[in-house]
This record gives C-alpha cells, sequence and structure tokens, in this order.
C-alpha cells in the first residue's frame, strides 16, 4: 500500500516563502510521477507542479517563475518551493503520486497567505 505524507505548510506573509515536502512509502514503480495539487475553498482542485521519475516538470501558469519542484528518487520524495506567495496561493495543497497507471494522494497541508 502507497502512502504519502506531507509537511511544510502554514501561515505566511504575502511576499514570503514556504517549501513542502512529500515523501512516499510503499511497493512503487520508479517510473513514477509526482506532484501537487491544491483546493482552494469551495473551488476545484487544480494542478500547482508535477515531476517526472526523470525529472521533467510542468506547472500551473499562476505559479510559473515563482514556484519549483523537485525530487530525490532514492528517497521517494519531491519538494515544493514557493516563494513570492500571494493571498491567492492559500489553499490546501494535496501530494500527489502516479505509478503503475494509479493514482495516490496525501492527506493535505493547509498554506495560508495573510498578513
Amino acid at each position: 500500500q502507497v502512502q504519502l505524507v506531507e509537511s511544510g505548510g502554514g501561515l505566511v506573509q504575502p511576499g514570503g516563502s514556504l517549501r513542502l515536502s512529500c515523501a512516499a512509502s510503499g511497493s512503487i514503480s520508479r517510473f513514477n510521477n509526482m506532484g501537487w495539487y491544491r483546493q482552494a475553498l469551495g473551488k476545484q482542485r487544480e494542478l500547482v507542479s508535477t515531476i517526472t521519475s526523470g525529472a521533467e516538470t510542468n506547472f500551473a501558469d499562476s505559479v510559473k517563475g515563482r514556484f519549483t519542484i523537485s525530487r530525490e528518487n532514492v528517497k521517494n520524495t519531491v519538494y515544493l518551493r514557493m516563494n513570492s506567495l500571494k493571498p491567492e496561493d492559500t489553499a490546501v495543497y494535496y501530494c500527489y503520486l502516479r505509478a503503475s497507471a494509479r493514482d495516490h494522494w496525501g492527506q493535505g497541508t493547509q498554506v495560508t497567505v495573510s498578513s
């Protein structure tokens, strides 16, 4: 059974930075995609960023130039560095892993951007 454990959320002022981490455990193909989605209150869950095991990345237009994603394949861990945070980045951030044609989700971590 695959488990995803997130950490690093919290409260930050506009313009600040946070780093989210997500560690995956269990039986996981080494060929996989990991990443982050987010869901703001009253809105649908949306893609933030993904990264393949070959380090190909994808970003939502709203975070390009502000967020970076990276991973450590040996640890099955993915990181999301969020800079220049805006109030509209406030949401629950969910870690995501796709492997062997199956999707797995973390429990979510709250990110609040407010002064």
